[in-house]
């Protein structure tokens, strides 16, 4: 008998195991252990930078490398078949965080439970147009987007517009989609904040990720301010203000902030064509950021309603810096502001102040 039992005790054990892991096995089929995918529309998805963005998003870049995504693609009637292009690329790619793709030129469609919207179709200004006529064009596209995501959008979406101009753009459709918190609608300035970083890193011969905190201000547009001013750089000896490092003011005060400023028009004239793969990254960032949050001890720059902090007119999309936790920004207080600086922000929100005007007399 206690033979008996010395032999079969191995296997009484084995049988042990293989049940524990049936039940296991069983119980896991019930639960859901992975990720929701979550749905993310990209408007004017046939573009540019729609073309680079989609990839990225489908690769985790945006939402993190364990999170599933849905991608709804917006584009016009006229871009249709470039748009089911993209479409079939997707799918080609066999990305396995992409758990389906919409294509399609329905606006309903396209918004419908979408939980975040990356808005980069818009209306570019050809030549010959007047400034008005653009601003016409983008203020009924943006209203009609305002439209569909305020009643087919998830309501915890949150929006990132990318189409110039995109504070103004971002505000038309805060105000004509009252159902998403204003908190929820955003525009993107990351880009020009990552062209800072990228002209401090050059400047110093030093990793674009050891340097932080600058700061873009106001418009995303020639009357935006880089500030250099609380930026800082890892180095050997710690942690160094940027300003002391280079210690070139004028530099900083001119160079650096025309070479920020003006660097998508110089693109345009290297290329012959705008920015494309650094907006679609920097929209990535954007997004990543709020979502999942910065870094502690640093900031971004994103375009969101003044509070009226650093005496900015409340209400009006403006580039501050900020933080992010839990899926919601907050501007960064109590930073120092110089007269330079005060200057360059004002002349920003002033321009900001005339577009809204001229936006809103094209609602009329």
């Amino acid at each position: 008998m206690e033979q008996l039992l010395s032999l079969e005790t191995p296997l009484v054990v084995m049988g042990c195991v293989l049940l524990s892991w049936k039940i296991v096995r069983h119980i896991w089929s019930f639960l859901d252990v992975g990720k929701d995918p979550v749905t993310v529309l990209v408007t004017g998805a046939a573009g540019q930078i729609g073309y680079a963005l989609v990839p990225m998003i489908a690769r985790g870049e945006m939402l993190g490398p364990d999170q599933p995504v849905i991608i709804h693609m917006l584009d016009i009637e006229a871009a249709a078949d470039s748009l089911n292009g993209v479409k079939m690329e997707l799918i080609d790619a066999a990305l396995p965080l992409l758990k389906g793709v919409v294509a399609t030129t329905d606006v309903v469609e396209a918004c419908s439970g979408v939980e975040v919207a990356v808005m980069v179709g818009g209306f570019p200004r050809k030549e010959g147009m007047e400034r008005k006529d653009v601003m016409s064009k983008n203020v009924s596209i943006y209203k009609a987007h305002a439209a569909a995501l305020g009643q087919h959008a998830a309501p915890h979406c949150k929006v990132l517009v990318v189409a110039n101009p995109a504070n103004t753009n971002a505000l038309i459709l805060k105000e004509f989609a009252p159902s998403i918190p204003e908190k929820n609608i955003t525009c993107l300035t990351r880009l020009d904040h990552n062209r800072a970083l990228g002209q401090i890193s050059e400047k110093l011969d030093a990793d674009v990720s050891d340097v932080k905190n600058v700061i873009v201000w106001g418009n995303h547009s020639s009357s935006q301010y880089p500030d250099a001013t609380h930026a800082t750089v890892n180095t050997v000896a710690g942690e160094k203000s940027a300003r002391e490092l280079i210690a070139d003011d004028k530099w900083l005060k001119g160079e650096f902030v025309a070479r920020v400023q003006e660097r998508g028009a110089v693109i345009i004239k290297a290329r012959k064509m705008s920015s494309a793969l650094s907006a679609a990254s920097a929209a990535c960032d954007h997004m990543r950021d709020w979502l999942l949050g910065t870094p502690k001890g640093s900031w971004v720059s994103m375009g969101v309603c003044s509070d009226g902090s650093y005496g900015i007119p409340a209400g009006l999309v403006y580039s501050f810096p900020v933080t992010c936790h839990n899926g919601q920004w907050s501007i960064v207080k109590g930073l120092k502001i110089d007269e330079f600086s005060r200057e360059k922000m004002d002349i920003s929100a002033k321009e900001l102040m005339e577009e809204k005007t001229l936006a809103y007399s094209c609602l009329n």
